[in-house]
């Protein structure tokens, strides 16, 4: 009688592995800019949509314009690490909050760099700690626990692309969630970006976002003009 070694699956190598790939394809750079399509409904669903441009100095300025369906520019946003300028042009008001202001939109413990990471496409709020993984096809499912969420990746090992994110909320006692969905990559130099998303924000209420790139442009010097005109009042 022969006796059959069966190899043993090292997880934790699965594990590392699976990680890094998740990681492969962040992308990092000094400038961006890009201009979207964007449509949300909010949490009495009122369909809304804009045109916003989005300018960035990597982990120092970013620079957000949204533009009505009538060509008007509404507000402009200026966004530091620790703090948040809106200038509502249509009710000729200014309002100067701390970075936590962002926290209270989106439903999310979102910080500047986090920030960063979303407008670019990268994953948010993943762990290396994964505990737990299951292969579909070329996809993989994994779960990674935070600090803030329990974060389900699908990814694509034939690229490396994280194509779904579902988070939830560690902490028993709240309910905050979101889904982001990434959709048409594009190569654009070295960098694989998602050109299409969506976004679904939710605790007590609901926030569903799509965008649509229509314009991206890595490492070119951007201008941030945020001029406060006189008669603006504070908010």
């Amino acid at each position: 009688m022969v006796d059959v070694k069966i190899p043993t699956i090292d997880s934790n190598a699965i594990k590392a592995d699976l990680a890094s790939r998740v990681h492969s394809n962040t992308i990092t750079c000094a400038h961006f800019a890009g201009k979207m399509k964007l449509d949300y409904t909010d949490q009495n669903g009122k369909g809304n949509n804009a045109t916003a441009q989005i300018r960035m100095r990597i982990d120092s300025l970013i620079w957000v314009s949204i533009t009505g369906p009538l060509g008007i520019e509404g507000f402009r946003a200026l966004i530091r690490p620790d703090s948040v300028f809106v200038m509502d042009k249509l009710e000729h008001t200014i309002s100067r909050r701390s970075v936590s202001y962002l926290q209270e939109i989106v439903k999310l413990p979102l910080d500047f760099s986090t920030l960063q990471d979303l407008i670019l496409g990268n994953p948010v709020y993943f762990n290396d700690n994964i505990t737990s993984f299951r292969a579909n096809g070329p996809n993989y499912f994994l779960l990674s626990v935070g600090k803030f969420f329990k974060h389900l990746a699908t990814l694509d090992t034939t690229n490396n692309r994280v194509l779904n994110s579902k988070l939830d909320d560690v902490d028993e006692t709240r309910s905050r969630t979101c889904n982001i969905a990434n959709n048409e990559f594009q190569q654009i130099g070295k960098r694989t970006f998602s050109t299409e998303r969506n976004y679904t924000f939710a605790e007590k209420n609901k926030l569903d976002v799509s965008i649509k790139f229509t314009q991206v442009v890595f490492d070119e010097p951007q201008s941030f003009i945020f001029n406060i005109p006189k008669g603006y009042r504070n908010k």
